[in-house]
């Protein structure tokens, strides 16, 4: 009795290679996004104002983010974007406690006295499994998405398509899913805010797990203690901000 030949299907050829050719392609795009950064500040062009967003991280990193602006002038970078984590209320409260304080010491309280505060879900919650993690984690970045991306390309009050010209960083871990987002429209081709990482203060010795992820895409990365950029990795020791 002979038995039936069995026969496994072959892949098509011309399908692996065109999948061979898009993932090449893939990857030297994000090399070149990676590689070539854009420029902080523009050459020949000094605009009045600059919008500004900052990521409020609760706790320590909330108070350390808000200090950090609470010396800037206000009149020249609005309007401002507090983004916090979903359940976070504190690090919003103290936001608007930071912007009615500038806005009682301006001497003109109409100017500059702009800001939102938006609120994304967290990329991982203070003991949560590691199983539901990653579930958690793409539901942030799917937010983050949406505000750096999405909302901006179908408003039609935002005249340079893009959330906001700075995002200011400095932990803890949702703040990744913000940086991969602008990396996200960079491998687009859309505008895209620059990016500072900002490491806390309380880094002495070692970075934090955000710091050592977001070293390399970040288009600033500062540090307060000179001993984090040993070795000659990429980063600026500026002294101490908080």
């Amino acid at each position: 009795m002979i038995e039936p030949e069995t026969r496994m299907n072959a892949p098509n050829p011309i399908t692996s290679i065109a999948v061979t050719l898009l993932l090449a392609l893939c990857s030297y795009r994000l090399y070149v996004v990676l590689k070539r950064r854009p420029c902080l500040y523009l050459e020949g062009s000094s605009p009045p104002t600059r919008s500004l967003a900052v990521f409020l991280g609760s706790g320590g990193h909330t108070s350390e983010a808000l200090h950090l602006l609470s010396s800037l002038d206000f009149t020249r970078y609005t309007p401002r974007r507090y983004i916090v984590s979903e359940g976070d209320h504190l690090s919003a409260q103290k936001a608007i406690a930071l912007e009615q304080a500038k806005y009682s010491s301006h001497e003109s309280p109409k100017s500059g006295h702009e800001y939102i505060i938006i609120t994304i879900p967290r990329a991982r919650r203070v003991h949560q499994s590691l199983f539901s993690t990653p579930l958690s984690t793409l539901w942030s970045l799917l937010a983050c998405i949406y505000y750096l991306t999405i909302e901006p390309a179908f408003s039609l009050r935002t005249q340079t398509k893009m959330l906001t010209d700075v995002l200011i960083l400095n932990g803890p871990g949702t703040c990744t899913t913000l940086c991969i987002a602008v990396i996200f429209n960079r491998f687009l081709g859309l505008p895209s805010p620059r990016v500072i990482y900002v490491e806390s203060f309380a880094r002495v010795h070692s970075l934090s797990a955000s710091g050592r992820l977001l070293r390399p895409l970040v288009d600033r990365f500062i540090v307060q203690w000179p001993q984090l950029l040993q070795y000659g990795k990429r980063g600026d020791y500026v002294g101490w901000l908080i």
